[in-house]
């Protein structure tokens, strides 16, 4: 009997080096690609090259390192201390703005390991199998395209894009260039979330009509904090960080860690929110939204953020049902009574644990008219003790280099959980309630949304 890798723990993990042969035992080959083809590294290993090694970066570093097969053989930062690993060299103004997530760093790699501050410079190397992106939202399209164009096969990090014409560009190149891409959202490696969707489907709570998430973080007074343009430290080269983006002074609080709160190159919503559509999304089988509506602002913080610190977006779901995502950063306090995801069903309600750690299930009484008692029975299933879901993205990303088959987030389907975040985003821009067609992927109903579809890019900047 095959085992599901979702089902691991870490531990088991960690003394992992032989790839999944699953799929070839089933012949598929999804990718196109020899299913049975040599393995490219000495001894069955895959040769990794990193982009970005900030905080994000440096997790997924730690994680790659634990995977016997799979050799780190080049750094890229545009920040020498990260590029470096030595945290003694970050800056005090940078250490004031972000404090501990400044990654630690000092690993010790068993091999020589190449550093560049260019990124095209990995992708010119042939002896690299794989990149990992884990830069600034905004980079990602243009790199994870380049990659693909350069041979090499894909992890990158979440939110896919900034705007939704990158994305399908990147399923585009990724299908043209027979490239394996994984997406970082980790809730498609957990073995819970792959039970629940098979569960709810077959109507474990009847007919789904809401399904809610949130982000809540007490971020009153000062958020991010207000700093002044300032010069960009040696350390930095501010106008590669920048790239497609327009240039602008240099602050404290952009480029290391803090830029998810300016929307120009990322937004809470997508960093956060794109987990919970993705997990929802798989959940109940849904693909696209039909329309979207959003509204918040800055209501509390005194930043200088450029997205708001209180937001809620109500997506229709073509099933018939209501997503609802509320991003909280004027308070502290949990809106949901267990988890992080609830579904509000006709029989009860269901609400998923923490990155897929176990779920409760809460019998519905009957309403108006009808019979009060309950309607299912209540049920609690812990979650598997142990189990870190970016070690098993990372297990399963680096058995689908080898095999050639599709990993559990695709790019696919990492472009459609993106797009609704990047919906909600225009939505709340243009404050208007938004029809969409998730064929032609366009608003139906507002040109000035369209128009946010994509930005000009910065030369030399482009997508290839």
């Amino acid at each position: 009997m095959s085992v599901d890798p979702r089902q691991t723990t870490r531990r088991q993990f960690l003394h992992n080096s032989t790839a999944a042969t699953a799929g070839v035992a089933l012949g598929l080959n999804v990718l196109g690609a020899s299913a049975t083809r040599p393995v490219l590294g000495a001894n069955g290993r895959v040769r990794v090259g990193f982009i970005g090694v900030g905080n994000r970066g440096s997790q997924l570093l730690q994680g790659f390192m634990a995977q016997n097969d799979a050799e780190i053989v080049a750094l890229c930062d545009v920040y020498e201390p990260y590029l470096n690993r030595d945290h003694s060299q970050v800056g005090k103004a940078v250490i004031d703005s972000i404090g501990e997530r400044v990654p630690k760093m000092g690993e010790k790699f068993p091999g020589e390991v190449a550093r560049y501050k260019d990124f095209r410079r990995v992708l010119d190397r042939k002896d690299i199998d794989a990149v990992v992106i884990a830069t600034p939202d905004h980079w990602h399209a243009i790199q994870m395209i380049q990659a693909c164009q350069a041979g090499k096969d894909v992890y990158v990090e979440k939110p896919l894009s900034v705007t939704i014409h990158e994305g399908r560009k990147m399923v585009e190149a990724a299908a043209k260039y027979n490239r394996v891409v994984q997406v970082g959202l980790h809730r498609r490696s957990s073995a819970m979330y792959a039970d629940l969707a098979k569960e709810m489907q077959a109507g474990k709570i009847g007919k789904v009509t809401v399904a809610r998430a949130y982000r809540v973080s007490n971020m009153d007074p000062v958020g991010i904090g207000k700093y002044p343009d300032a010069t960009p430290p040696k350390e930095l080269d501010w106008d590669l960080w920048l790239g497609p983006r327009p240039l602008r002074p240099y602050k404290n609080n952009i480029a290391q860690y803090k830029f998810r709160w300016w929307e120009a190159y990322s937004s809470q919503v997508g960093n956060w929110g794109v987990h919970y559509f993705d997990a929802i999304r798989w959940v109940l089988n849904e693909e696209a939204p039909v329309s979207i509506s959003a509204h918040g602002g800055r209501f509390a913080v005194d930043d200088d953020r450029t997205i708001p610190d209180t937001m809620e977006v109500i997506f229709e779901l073509p099933s018939g049902a209501l997503l609802v995502f509320g991003q909280y950063e004027a308070n502290g306090i949990a809106p949901l009574e267990y988890g992080e995801v609830e579904f509000r069903g006709t029989l009860g309600n269901l609400y998923s644990g923490s990155e897929g750690g176990g779920y409760k299930v809460v019998a519905s009484p009957g309403g108006q008219f009808q019979p009060s008692k309950p309607r299912i029975k209540t049920e609690e299933k812990p979650g598997g003790k142990g189990t870190d879901l970016t070690v098993l993205h990372i297990r399963n990303f680096l058995d689908c280099v080898k095999t050639r088959q599709r990993p559990h987030c695709d790019i696919e389907m990492g472009h459609r959980s993106t797009t609704f975040a990047l919906l909600a985003n225009i939505a709340l821009a243009t404050k208007s309630r938004l029809d969409w067609d998730p064929k032609a992927e366009r608003v139906t109903n507002s040109e000035k949304a369209n128009n946010l579809l994509h930005y000009q890019y910065r030369k030399p900047w482009t997508l290839g």
